[in-house]
Protein backbone atom coordinates (compact mmCIF):
# COMPACT_ATOMS: atom_id res chain seq x y z
CA UNK A 1 0.00 0.00 0.00
CA UNK A 2 2.73 2.67 0.89
CA UNK A 3 4.75 1.66 -2.52
CA UNK A 4 1.20 2.23 -4.27
CA UNK A 5 0.59 5.56 -2.52
CA UNK A 6 4.45 6.48 -4.07
CA UNK A 7 3.30 5.55 -7.20
CA UNK A 8 0.29 7.12 -7.74
CA UNK A 9 1.53 10.08 -6.88
CA UNK A 10 3.66 10.43 -10.51
CA UNK A 11 -0.10 10.45 -11.68
CA UNK A 12 -0.89 14.06 -10.04
CA UNK A 13 0.58 16.41 -13.00
CA UNK A 14 -0.93 14.24 -15.07
CA UNK A 15 -4.69 13.74 -13.84
CA UNK A 16 -6.37 15.61 -17.11
CA UNK A 17 -4.69 12.54 -19.46
CA UNK A 18 -5.57 9.80 -17.05
CA UNK A 19 -9.15 10.77 -16.61
CA UNK A 20 -8.90 11.50 -20.60
CA UNK A 21 -7.62 8.35 -21.11
CA UNK A 22 -9.83 6.19 -18.84
CA UNK A 23 -12.81 7.82 -20.55
CA UNK A 24 -11.85 6.78 -24.13
CA UNK A 25 -10.87 3.44 -22.75
CA UNK A 26 -14.75 2.81 -21.68
CA UNK A 27 -16.20 4.08 -24.49
CA UNK A 28 -13.92 2.15 -26.75
CA UNK A 29 -14.83 -0.88 -24.32
CA UNK A 30 -18.85 -0.14 -24.04
CA UNK A 31 -18.76 -0.30 -28.26
CA UNK A 32 -17.64 -3.64 -28.36
CA UNK A 33 -20.28 -4.82 -25.70
CA UNK A 34 -22.73 -3.30 -28.22
CA UNK A 35 -21.71 -5.47 -31.20
CA UNK A 36 -22.75 -8.89 -30.17
CA UNK A 37 -26.52 -7.44 -29.42
CA UNK A 38 -26.91 -5.50 -32.76
CA UNK A 39 -25.37 -8.94 -34.30
CA UNK A 40 -28.38 -10.84 -32.71
CA UNK A 41 -30.65 -8.19 -33.93
CA UNK A 42 -29.54 -8.73 -37.30
CA UNK A 43 -30.21 -12.70 -36.61
CA UNK A 44 -33.47 -12.35 -35.13
CA UNK A 45 -35.12 -9.42 -36.51
CA UNK A 46 -33.94 -8.18 -39.88
CA UNK A 47 -33.14 -12.15 -41.42
CA UNK A 48 -36.45 -14.05 -41.32
CA UNK A 49 -38.64 -17.30 -43.36
CA UNK A 50 -40.44 -14.08 -45.39
CA UNK A 51 -37.14 -12.34 -46.56
CA UNK A 52 -34.65 -9.43 -45.37
CA UNK A 53 -35.59 -6.33 -43.64
CA UNK A 54 -33.20 -4.47 -46.21
CA UNK A 55 -34.26 -0.44 -44.36
CA UNK A 56 -33.44 -2.67 -40.92
CA UNK A 57 -29.96 -3.98 -42.41
CA UNK A 58 -28.70 -0.48 -43.66
CA UNK A 59 -29.79 1.52 -40.57
CA UNK A 60 -27.25 -1.67 -38.75
CA UNK A 61 -24.75 -1.02 -41.15
CA UNK A 62 -24.91 2.45 -40.44
CA UNK A 63 -24.93 1.83 -36.57
CA UNK A 64 -22.04 -0.27 -37.46
CA UNK A 65 -19.67 2.28 -39.45
CA UNK A 66 -20.65 4.80 -36.62
CA UNK A 67 -19.76 2.79 -33.57
CA UNK A 68 -16.09 1.40 -35.63
CA UNK A 69 -15.47 5.39 -35.90
CA UNK A 70 -15.86 5.61 -32.43
CA UNK A 71 -13.93 2.89 -30.93
CA UNK A 72 -11.19 4.07 -33.47
CA UNK A 73 -10.88 7.10 -32.24
CA UNK A 74 -10.97 5.99 -28.59
CA UNK A 75 -8.30 3.43 -29.28
CA UNK A 76 -5.71 5.69 -31.16
CA UNK A 77 -6.19 7.98 -27.70
CA UNK A 78 -5.60 5.18 -25.31
CA UNK A 79 -2.58 4.00 -27.65
CA UNK A 80 -0.53 7.54 -28.38
CA UNK A 81 -1.59 9.73 -25.61
CA UNK A 82 -1.74 6.99 -22.74
CA UNK A 83 1.70 5.65 -23.36
CA UNK A 84 2.78 9.62 -23.67
CA UNK A 85 1.68 9.67 -19.94
CA UNK A 86 3.50 7.10 -19.18
CA UNK A 87 6.57 8.28 -21.10
CA UNK A 88 6.17 11.35 -19.06
CA UNK A 89 5.92 9.46 -15.93
CA UNK A 90 9.13 7.40 -16.39
CA UNK A 91 10.55 10.50 -17.44
CA UNK A 92 9.36 12.42 -13.97
CA UNK A 93 10.56 9.39 -12.26
CA UNK A 94 14.05 9.14 -13.58
CA UNK A 95 14.97 12.39 -13.37
CA UNK A 96 13.82 12.02 -9.56
CA UNK A 97 16.30 9.06 -8.92
CA UNK A 98 19.05 10.31 -11.05
CA UNK A 99 18.84 13.56 -9.04
CA UNK A 100 18.75 11.43 -5.37
CA UNK A 101 21.80 9.23 -6.90
CA UNK A 102 23.67 12.43 -7.24
CA UNK A 103 23.50 13.54 -3.46
CA UNK A 104 24.79 10.16 -2.55
CA UNK A 105 27.81 10.32 -0.77
CA UNK A 106 31.55 9.57 -1.95
CA UNK A 107 30.96 6.47 1.24
CA UNK A 108 27.83 5.06 -0.94
CA UNK A 109 29.22 5.39 -4.39
CA UNK A 110 32.86 3.54 -3.19
CA UNK A 111 30.72 0.66 -2.60
CA UNK A 112 28.36 0.57 -5.57
CA UNK A 113 28.92 -0.51 -8.86
CA UNK A 114 28.25 1.80 -11.83
CA UNK A 115 26.76 -0.92 -13.65
CA UNK A 116 24.34 -1.34 -11.13
CA UNK A 117 23.01 1.69 -11.13
CA UNK A 118 22.82 2.49 -14.68
CA UNK A 119 20.75 -0.62 -14.40
CA UNK A 120 18.23 0.86 -11.91
CA UNK A 121 17.97 4.40 -13.64
CA UNK A 122 17.41 2.92 -17.29
CA UNK A 123 15.65 -0.76 -17.83
CA UNK A 124 13.84 -0.77 -14.47
CA UNK A 125 12.05 2.37 -15.33
CA UNK A 126 11.19 0.88 -18.59
CA UNK A 127 8.82 -1.27 -17.60
CA UNK A 128 7.13 0.97 -14.97
CA UNK A 129 5.75 3.28 -18.13
CA UNK A 130 3.88 0.34 -19.51
CA UNK A 131 1.98 0.15 -16.15
CA UNK A 132 1.43 3.52 -15.91
CA UNK A 133 -0.05 3.30 -18.95
CA UNK A 134 -1.67 -0.16 -19.10
CA UNK A 135 -2.37 -0.52 -15.36
CA UNK A 136 -5.47 1.71 -14.57
CA UNK A 137 -6.65 1.28 -18.66
CA UNK A 138 -6.63 -2.29 -19.18
CA UNK A 139 -8.57 -2.63 -15.36
CA UNK A 140 -11.34 -0.04 -17.07
CA UNK A 141 -11.67 -1.93 -19.93
CA UNK A 142 -11.85 -5.02 -18.20
CA UNK A 143 -14.01 -4.78 -15.51
CA UNK A 144 -16.34 -2.75 -17.97
CA UNK A 145 -16.15 -5.54 -20.77
CA UNK A 146 -16.57 -8.52 -17.72
CA UNK A 147 -19.62 -6.67 -16.12
CA UNK A 148 -21.51 -5.86 -18.61
CA UNK A 149 -20.84 -9.47 -20.40
CA UNK A 150 -22.35 -10.69 -17.12
CA UNK A 151 -25.22 -8.19 -16.77
CA UNK A 152 -26.14 -8.83 -20.74
CA UNK A 153 -25.48 -12.27 -20.20
CA UNK A 154 -27.82 -12.67 -17.25
CA UNK A 155 -30.65 -10.75 -19.21
CA UNK A 156 -30.50 -13.67 -21.65
CA UNK A 157 -30.39 -16.94 -19.81
CA UNK A 158 -28.97 -17.16 -15.86
CA UNK A 159 -27.75 -20.67 -15.77
CA UNK A 160 -25.56 -20.51 -18.55
CA UNK A 161 -23.80 -17.35 -17.62
CA UNK A 162 -23.46 -18.71 -13.99
CA UNK A 163 -21.91 -21.81 -15.40
CA UNK A 164 -19.24 -18.82 -17.92
CA UNK A 165 -18.49 -16.75 -14.98
CA UNK A 166 -17.89 -19.93 -12.34
CA UNK A 167 -14.96 -20.82 -14.68
CA UNK A 168 -14.11 -18.11 -14.87
CA UNK A 169 -13.64 -17.44 -11.31
CA UNK A 170 -11.36 -20.49 -11.20
CA UNK A 171 -9.54 -18.70 -14.34
CA UNK A 172 -8.68 -15.80 -11.95
CA UNK A 173 -7.73 -17.36 -8.83
CA UNK A 174 -5.45 -19.64 -11.10
CA UNK A 175 -3.99 -16.29 -12.53
CA UNK A 176 -3.50 -14.65 -9.32
CA UNK A 177 -1.31 -18.06 -7.64
CA UNK A 178 1.16 -17.75 -10.43
CA UNK A 179 1.20 -14.17 -10.95
CA UNK A 180 3.63 -14.39 -7.84
CA UNK A 181 5.72 -16.63 -9.38
CA UNK A 182 5.99 -14.48 -12.53
CA UNK A 183 6.95 -11.34 -10.17
CA UNK A 184 9.51 -13.09 -8.60
CA UNK A 185 11.19 -14.44 -11.11
CA UNK A 186 11.15 -11.12 -13.04
CA UNK A 187 12.32 -9.38 -9.76
CA UNK A 188 15.64 -11.81 -10.59
CA UNK A 189 16.28 -10.98 -13.91
CA UNK A 190 16.27 -7.40 -13.07
CA UNK A 191 19.22 -8.23 -10.58
CA UNK A 192 20.84 -10.48 -13.17
CA UNK A 193 20.84 -8.10 -15.35
CA UNK A 194 22.28 -5.09 -13.66
CA UNK A 195 24.75 -8.10 -12.79
CA UNK A 196 25.67 -8.20 -16.48
CA UNK A 197 25.64 -4.17 -16.83
CA UNK A 198 28.13 -3.97 -13.68
CA UNK A 199 30.29 -6.29 -15.48
CA UNK A 200 30.27 -4.51 -18.84
CA UNK A 201 30.96 -1.36 -17.44
CA UNK A 202 33.75 -2.52 -15.30
CA UNK A 203 35.53 -4.49 -18.35
CA UNK A 204 34.89 -2.23 -21.06
CA UNK A 205 35.61 1.15 -18.60
CA UNK A 206 39.59 -0.70 -18.48
CA UNK A 207 39.46 -2.27 -22.13
CA UNK A 208 43.21 -0.33 -22.46
CA UNK A 209 44.05 -2.41 -19.56
CA UNK A 210 42.19 -5.55 -20.65
CA UNK A 211 43.96 -5.64 -23.94
CA UNK A 212 47.50 -4.11 -22.90
CA UNK A 213 47.85 -7.74 -20.54
CA UNK A 214 46.12 -9.86 -23.26
CA UNK A 215 43.61 -10.63 -20.62
CA UNK A 216 40.37 -10.15 -22.66
CA UNK A 217 39.50 -14.15 -21.84
CA UNK A 218 40.09 -13.80 -18.33
CA UNK A 219 37.11 -10.94 -18.96
CA UNK A 220 35.10 -13.01 -21.08
CA UNK A 221 34.88 -15.86 -18.29
CA UNK A 222 33.57 -13.20 -15.94
CA UNK A 223 31.34 -12.04 -18.57
CA UNK A 224 30.48 -15.49 -19.02
CA UNK A 225 29.55 -16.36 -15.29
CA UNK A 226 27.11 -13.37 -15.12
CA UNK A 227 25.66 -14.02 -18.47
CA UNK A 228 25.35 -18.14 -17.27
CA UNK A 229 23.26 -16.34 -13.70
CA UNK A 230 20.81 -14.06 -16.15
CA UNK A 231 20.11 -17.16 -18.49
CA UNK A 232 19.03 -19.51 -15.72
CA UNK A 233 17.09 -16.79 -13.87
CA UNK A 234 15.36 -16.15 -17.82
CA UNK A 235 14.53 -20.07 -17.98
CA UNK A 236 13.01 -19.53 -14.58
CA UNK A 237 11.23 -16.89 -15.12
CA UNK A 238 10.21 -19.10 -18.68
CA UNK A 239 9.14 -21.75 -16.54
CA UNK A 240 6.28 -19.78 -14.56
CA UNK A 241 5.19 -17.33 -17.46
CA UNK A 242 4.29 -20.69 -19.55
CA UNK A 243 2.79 -22.22 -16.24
CA UNK A 244 0.62 -19.21 -16.50
CA UNK A 245 -0.17 -17.91 -20.15
CA UNK A 246 -0.75 -21.90 -21.44
CA UNK A 247 -2.95 -22.60 -17.81
CA UNK A 248 -5.38 -19.23 -18.68
CA UNK A 249 -5.08 -20.35 -22.22
CA UNK A 250 -6.89 -23.69 -21.34
CA UNK A 251 -9.18 -21.90 -19.19
CA UNK A 252 -10.35 -20.06 -22.45
CA UNK A 253 -10.55 -23.24 -24.22
CA UNK A 254 -12.73 -24.85 -21.53
CA UNK A 255 -15.39 -22.00 -21.43
CA UNK A 256 -15.77 -22.55 -25.04
CA UNK A 257 -16.13 -25.70 -24.90
CA UNK A 258 -18.51 -25.90 -21.67
CA UNK A 259 -20.81 -23.15 -23.24
CA UNK A 260 -21.09 -25.05 -26.45
CA UNK A 261 -21.99 -28.09 -24.33
CA UNK A 262 -24.23 -26.51 -21.88
CA UNK A 263 -26.18 -24.22 -24.59
CA UNK A 264 -26.90 -27.49 -26.42
CA UNK A 265 -28.46 -29.26 -23.45
CA UNK A 266 -30.47 -26.42 -22.56
CA UNK A 267 -31.72 -25.82 -26.88
CA UNK A 268 -32.67 -29.39 -26.12
CA UNK A 269 -35.10 -28.07 -23.17
CA UNK A 270 -36.13 -24.81 -25.35
CA UNK A 271 -34.61 -22.70 -22.43
CA UNK A 272 -32.17 -21.14 -25.11
CA UNK A 273 -32.72 -20.13 -28.63
CA UNK A 274 -29.69 -21.03 -31.31
CA UNK A 275 -29.49 -17.51 -31.70
CA UNK A 276 -29.15 -16.76 -28.70
CA UNK A 277 -26.16 -19.37 -27.69
CA UNK A 278 -24.48 -17.44 -30.76
CA UNK A 279 -24.63 -14.13 -29.18
CA UNK A 280 -23.46 -15.96 -25.98
CA UNK A 281 -20.21 -17.61 -27.90
CA UNK A 282 -19.92 -14.00 -29.29
CA UNK A 283 -19.41 -12.51 -25.75
CA UNK A 284 -17.07 -15.27 -24.62
CA UNK A 285 -15.18 -13.60 -27.38
CA UNK A 286 -15.61 -10.36 -25.91
CA UNK A 287 -14.69 -11.98 -22.60
CA UNK A 288 -11.43 -13.10 -23.63
CA UNK A 289 -9.97 -9.82 -24.32
CA UNK A 290 -10.35 -8.40 -21.24
CA UNK A 291 -8.78 -11.33 -19.94
CA UNK A 292 -6.04 -11.18 -22.28
CA UNK A 293 -5.91 -7.84 -21.06
CA UNK A 294 -6.14 -8.63 -17.56
CA UNK A 295 -3.04 -11.20 -18.28
CA UNK A 296 -1.33 -8.24 -19.86
CA UNK A 297 -2.09 -5.98 -16.87
CA UNK A 298 -0.68 -8.52 -14.26
CA UNK A 299 2.59 -9.31 -17.01
CA UNK A 300 3.04 -5.20 -16.43
CA UNK A 301 2.20 -5.53 -12.73
CA UNK A 302 4.64 -7.46 -12.12
CA UNK A 303 7.23 -6.32 -14.23
CA UNK A 304 6.37 -2.72 -12.94
CA UNK A 305 6.07 -3.81 -9.79
CA UNK A 306 9.36 -5.58 -9.64
CA UNK A 307 10.81 -2.07 -11.12
CA UNK A 308 9.38 -0.14 -8.86
CA UNK A 309 10.65 -1.71 -5.65
CA UNK A 310 13.99 -1.52 -7.00
CA UNK A 311 13.20 1.92 -7.44
CA UNK A 312 11.86 2.81 -3.86
CA UNK A 313 14.72 0.83 -2.54
CA UNK A 314 16.78 3.73 -4.07
CA UNK A 315 15.39 6.32 -2.90
CA UNK A 316 14.91 5.16 0.59
CA UNK A 317 18.98 5.12 0.84
CA UNK A 318 19.26 8.59 2.79
CA UNK A 319 22.22 10.56 1.97
CA UNK A 320 24.58 10.61 4.86
CA UNK A 321 25.76 14.19 3.91
CA UNK A 322 22.79 16.45 3.22
CA UNK A 323 22.36 20.38 4.80
CA UNK A 324 21.29 20.81 8.06
CA UNK A 325 18.35 22.75 9.23
CA UNK A 326 18.52 26.51 8.70
CA UNK A 327 22.15 25.63 7.21
CA UNK A 328 23.97 28.94 6.79
CA UNK A 329 25.30 29.91 3.14
CA UNK A 330 28.48 30.88 3.27
CA UNK A 331 29.62 33.94 1.38
CA UNK A 332 32.64 36.55 0.52
CA UNK A 333 34.87 33.35 2.18
CA UNK A 334 38.44 34.83 2.91
CA UNK A 335 39.71 30.90 2.87
CA UNK A 336 40.91 30.63 6.57
CA UNK A 337 40.92 26.62 7.47
CA UNK A 338 40.99 24.65 10.36
CA UNK A 339 40.78 21.26 10.87
CA UNK A 340 39.74 20.92 15.08
CA UNK A 341 40.51 17.36 16.76
CA UNK A 342 39.24 15.64 13.35
CA UNK A 343 39.53 12.22 13.15
CA UNK A 344 37.61 9.64 10.41
CA UNK A 345 37.27 6.33 9.34
CA UNK A 346 34.92 5.08 6.83
CA UNK A 347 32.45 2.99 8.48
CA UNK A 348 31.37 2.56 12.20
CA UNK A 349 33.16 -0.84 12.56
CA UNK A 350 36.64 0.22 10.74
CA UNK A 351 39.79 1.77 12.18
CA UNK A 352 40.33 5.06 12.02
CA UNK A 353 42.30 6.46 9.23
CA UNK A 354 43.82 9.30 10.98
CA UNK A 355 42.69 11.03 14.88
CA UNK A 356 43.07 14.52 16.77
CA UNK A 357 44.05 16.24 13.59
CA UNK A 358 44.63 20.11 14.19
CA UNK A 359 45.54 22.35 11.67
CA UNK A 360 44.75 25.84 10.59
CA UNK A 361 45.17 27.37 7.65
CA UNK A 362 44.84 31.26 6.86
CA UNK A 363 43.98 33.13 4.04
CA UNK A 364 46.30 32.71 1.21
CA UNK A 365 48.72 30.41 2.85
CA UNK A 366 49.96 27.43 0.49
CA UNK A 367 50.06 24.28 2.61
CA UNK A 368 51.49 21.19 1.39
CA UNK A 369 50.69 17.47 2.98
CA UNK A 370 53.04 14.77 2.40
CA UNK A 371 53.14 10.96 4.10
CA UNK A 372 53.24 7.78 2.77
CA UNK A 373 50.67 5.89 0.73
CA UNK A 374 47.74 5.11 2.94
CA UNK A 375 48.14 7.71 6.18
CA UNK A 376 45.15 9.59 4.72
CA UNK A 377 46.28 12.77 2.62
CA UNK A 378 43.24 12.93 0.39
CA UNK A 379 40.60 12.06 2.93
CA UNK A 380 42.09 14.55 4.93
CA UNK A 381 41.33 17.11 1.68
CA UNK A 382 38.25 15.38 1.09
CA UNK A 383 36.70 16.34 4.40
CA UNK A 384 36.75 19.99 3.08
CA UNK A 385 34.02 20.03 0.71
CA UNK A 386 32.42 17.39 2.21
CA UNK A 387 32.60 14.51 -0.17
CA UNK A 388 33.16 12.72 3.52
CA UNK A 389 32.08 13.61 7.08
CA UNK A 390 34.35 13.55 9.96
CA UNK A 391 33.26 11.04 12.13
CA UNK A 392 34.76 13.14 15.27
CA UNK A 393 35.95 17.15 15.96
CA UNK A 394 35.42 19.53 13.33
CA UNK A 395 36.38 21.55 10.15
CA UNK A 396 35.53 24.78 10.10
CA UNK A 397 35.87 27.98 7.09
CA UNK A 398 36.46 31.24 8.25
CA UNK A 399 34.69 29.81 11.89
CA UNK A 400 31.93 28.47 10.71
CA UNK A 401 31.77 24.22 10.82
CA UNK A 402 31.04 23.24 7.35
CA UNK A 403 28.57 21.03 8.98
CA UNK A 404 26.45 24.18 9.44
CA UNK A 405 27.02 25.49 6.01
CA UNK A 406 25.39 24.61 2.69
CA UNK A 407 26.65 22.11 0.35
CA UNK A 408 26.24 24.64 -2.78
CA UNK A 409 27.64 27.52 -0.93
CA UNK A 410 30.79 25.38 0.74
CA UNK A 411 31.62 23.89 -3.21
CA UNK A 412 30.93 27.10 -4.72
CA UNK A 413 33.87 28.11 -2.77
CA UNK A 414 36.24 25.54 -3.27
CA UNK A 415 38.41 24.24 -6.48
CA UNK A 416 39.56 20.42 -6.60
CA UNK A 417 42.08 19.32 -8.91
CA UNK A 418 41.95 15.87 -8.52
CA UNK A 419 44.73 13.03 -9.01
CA UNK A 420 42.80 11.22 -11.38
CA UNK A 421 41.47 13.98 -13.94
CA UNK A 422 38.19 13.52 -15.44
CA UNK A 423 37.24 15.33 -18.38
CA UNK A 424 33.32 14.27 -20.35
CA UNK A 425 32.68 13.28 -23.13
CA UNK A 426 32.33 16.20 -25.32
CA UNK A 427 34.19 19.82 -26.46
CA UNK A 428 36.85 21.53 -24.62
CA UNK A 429 34.72 24.09 -24.26
CA UNK A 430 32.26 21.73 -22.53
CA UNK A 431 34.74 20.89 -19.85
CA UNK A 432 36.18 24.33 -19.43
CA UNK A 433 32.39 25.18 -18.60
CA UNK A 434 31.81 23.42 -15.99
CA UNK A 435 33.83 25.84 -14.03
CA UNK A 436 31.19 28.26 -14.13
CA UNK A 437 28.20 26.95 -16.85
CA UNK A 438 27.34 30.67 -17.96
CA UNK A 439 30.45 31.63 -18.50
CA UNK A 440 31.45 34.22 -21.55
CA UNK A 441 33.97 32.85 -24.11
CA UNK A 442 36.41 35.63 -23.15
CA UNK A 443 36.66 34.26 -19.63
CA UNK A 444 36.95 30.80 -21.18
CA UNK A 445 39.69 31.76 -23.39
CA UNK A 446 41.36 33.98 -20.28
CA UNK A 447 40.72 30.57 -17.84
CA UNK A 448 42.44 28.10 -20.91
CA UNK A 449 45.42 30.76 -21.00
CA UNK A 450 46.30 30.67 -17.46
CA UNK A 451 46.62 27.20 -17.16
CA UNK A 452 49.09 27.61 -19.99
CA UNK A 453 46.24 25.49 -22.08
CA UNK A 454 45.15 27.79 -25.28
CA UNK A 455 48.62 27.07 -27.07
CA UNK A 456 47.87 23.79 -27.24
CA UNK A 457 44.22 24.05 -27.46
CA UNK A 458 44.71 26.22 -30.68
CA UNK A 459 46.70 23.65 -31.87
CA UNK A 460 44.05 21.43 -32.54
CA UNK A 461 41.71 21.24 -35.74
CA UNK A 462 38.34 22.88 -34.16
CA UNK A 463 40.29 24.82 -31.69
CA UNK A 464 38.07 25.17 -28.65
CA UNK A 465 34.85 23.13 -30.42
CA UNK A 466 37.48 20.04 -30.53
CA UNK A 467 35.79 16.53 -29.05
CA UNK A 468 37.92 14.72 -27.11
CA UNK A 469 36.56 11.94 -26.64
CA UNK A 470 35.69 9.58 -23.38
CA UNK A 471 37.55 10.74 -20.38
CA UNK A 472 39.57 12.80 -22.73
CA UNK A 473 41.06 9.83 -24.18
CA UNK A 474 42.67 12.43 -27.41
CA UNK A 475 44.09 14.13 -25.08
CA UNK A 476 47.62 13.28 -23.46
CA UNK A 477 47.99 13.50 -19.40
CA UNK A 478 49.51 16.78 -19.40
CA UNK A 479 46.94 18.60 -22.03
CA UNK A 480 43.73 16.71 -19.70
CA UNK A 481 45.51 18.53 -15.98
CA UNK A 482 46.23 21.60 -18.16
CA UNK A 483 42.02 21.58 -18.99
CA UNK A 484 41.06 20.42 -15.35
CA UNK A 485 43.26 23.53 -13.56
CA UNK A 486 41.00 25.86 -16.71
CA UNK A 487 38.32 24.55 -15.12
CA UNK A 488 38.93 25.47 -11.78
CA UNK A 489 40.15 29.18 -12.58
CA UNK A 490 37.13 29.87 -14.26
CA UNK A 491 35.33 28.72 -11.40
CA UNK A 492 37.42 30.99 -9.27
CA UNK A 493 37.22 29.92 -5.43
CA UNK A 494 38.58 30.91 -2.27
CA UNK A 495 40.30 27.31 -1.28
CA UNK A 496 41.78 25.20 -3.70
CA UNK A 497 42.76 21.58 -3.06
CA UNK A 498 45.41 19.99 -5.76
CA UNK A 499 46.33 16.25 -5.56
CA UNK A 500 48.95 16.50 -7.34
CA UNK A 501 49.48 14.06 -10.58
CA UNK A 502 52.39 15.32 -12.03
CA UNK A 503 54.04 12.37 -10.60
CA UNK A 504 53.07 10.33 -14.03
CA UNK A 505 54.14 13.03 -16.64
CA UNK A 506 57.46 13.80 -18.27
CA UNK A 507 59.52 16.81 -16.63
CA UNK A 508 58.28 18.94 -19.51
CA UNK A 509 54.89 18.77 -18.67
CA UNK A 510 55.24 18.19 -14.66
CA UNK A 511 56.91 21.98 -15.19
CA UNK A 512 54.30 23.65 -17.58
CA UNK A 513 51.63 22.30 -15.00
CA UNK A 514 53.58 23.06 -11.97
CA UNK A 515 53.57 27.01 -13.29
CA UNK A 516 50.14 26.72 -14.05
CA UNK A 517 49.42 25.70 -10.51
CA UNK A 518 51.28 28.20 -9.07
CA UNK A 519 49.28 31.04 -10.84
CA UNK A 520 46.39 29.58 -9.57
CA UNK A 521 47.13 29.37 -6.18
CA UNK A 522 48.06 32.79 -5.70
CA UNK A 523 45.89 34.89 -2.68
CA UNK A 524 43.91 31.35 -2.60
CA UNK A 525 44.59 29.05 0.41
CA UNK A 526 45.70 25.82 -0.89
CA UNK A 527 46.47 22.80 0.15
CA UNK A 528 48.71 20.26 -2.01
CA UNK A 529 48.92 16.69 -1.25
CA UNK A 530 52.84 16.40 -2.62
CA UNK A 531 54.09 13.21 -4.54
CA UNK A 532 57.18 14.94 -6.13
CA UNK A 533 58.42 16.37 -3.00
CA UNK A 534 60.72 19.02 -5.50
CA UNK A 535 57.28 21.33 -6.50
CA UNK A 536 56.52 21.73 -3.29
CA UNK A 537 59.99 23.94 -1.73
CA UNK A 538 58.22 27.12 -2.11
CA UNK A 539 54.91 26.02 0.03
CA UNK A 540 54.27 28.23 3.45
CA UNK A 541 54.14 24.95 5.79
CA UNK A 542 54.69 21.34 4.63
CA UNK A 543 52.90 18.86 6.67
CA UNK A 544 54.07 15.45 7.18
CA UNK A 545 51.39 12.70 7.62
CA UNK A 546 51.80 9.35 9.49
CA UNK A 547 49.71 6.67 11.07
CA UNK A 548 50.01 8.38 14.28
CA UNK A 549 48.82 11.78 12.43
CA UNK A 550 51.08 14.99 11.64
CA UNK A 551 54.47 13.75 12.52
CA UNK A 552 56.03 16.56 11.50
CA UNK A 553 55.34 20.43 10.70
CA UNK A 554 57.69 23.41 9.20
CA UNK A 555 59.09 25.16 5.79
CA UNK A 556 60.98 22.66 3.50
CA UNK A 557 64.21 23.92 4.67
CA UNK A 558 63.32 23.85 8.59
CA UNK A 559 62.27 19.97 7.79
CA UNK A 560 65.68 19.81 5.85
CA UNK A 561 67.57 20.56 9.08
CA UNK A 562 64.95 18.42 11.53
CA UNK A 563 66.62 15.51 9.16
CA UNK A 564 63.55 13.43 10.37
CA UNK A 565 60.64 11.56 8.06
CA UNK A 566 60.71 14.75 5.61
CA UNK A 567 64.22 14.85 4.71
CA UNK A 568 64.16 11.10 4.16
CA UNK A 569 61.63 11.45 1.42
CA UNK A 570 64.01 14.04 0.06
CA UNK A 571 66.82 12.22 -0.24
CA UNK A 572 64.90 9.33 -1.59
CA UNK A 573 64.00 11.45 -4.43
Amino acid sequence: MENLKKFSAYYKPYKKQLIADLFFALLASAVVLVYPILINQVTETAISPDGIDSELIIKMACIFVFLMAVEYVSNFYTDYFGHAMGAKMESDMRNDLFRHVQKLSFRYHDNTSTGQLMSRITADLFDISELAHHGPEDLVISLTRIVGSFIILANINGALTLTIFFILFFMFVFAHHYSKKVKNALKTNKERMADINSQVEDSLSGIRVVQSFGNEDIEMQKFRSSNRGFLQSRKKGYWAEALFYNGVTAFISFMNITAVIVGAILISYNQLLLTELITFLLYINTLIDPVKRLMNFNSNLQNGIAGFERFTEMMAIEPDITDKHNAVVLSNVKGKVEFVNVGFQYADDSHYVFHNINITANPGEYIALVGSSGVGKTTLCSLIPRFYDTSEGAVKIDGINIKDATLKSLRDNIGVVQQDVYLFAGTIKENILYGKPLATDEEIITAAKHANAHEFIMGLADGYDSYIGQRGVKLSGGQKQRLSIARVFLKNPSILIFDEATSALDHESEKVIQESFEKLARNRTTFVIAHRLSTIKNADRILVLSEQGIAEEGTHEQLIAKNGIYAKFYEMQ
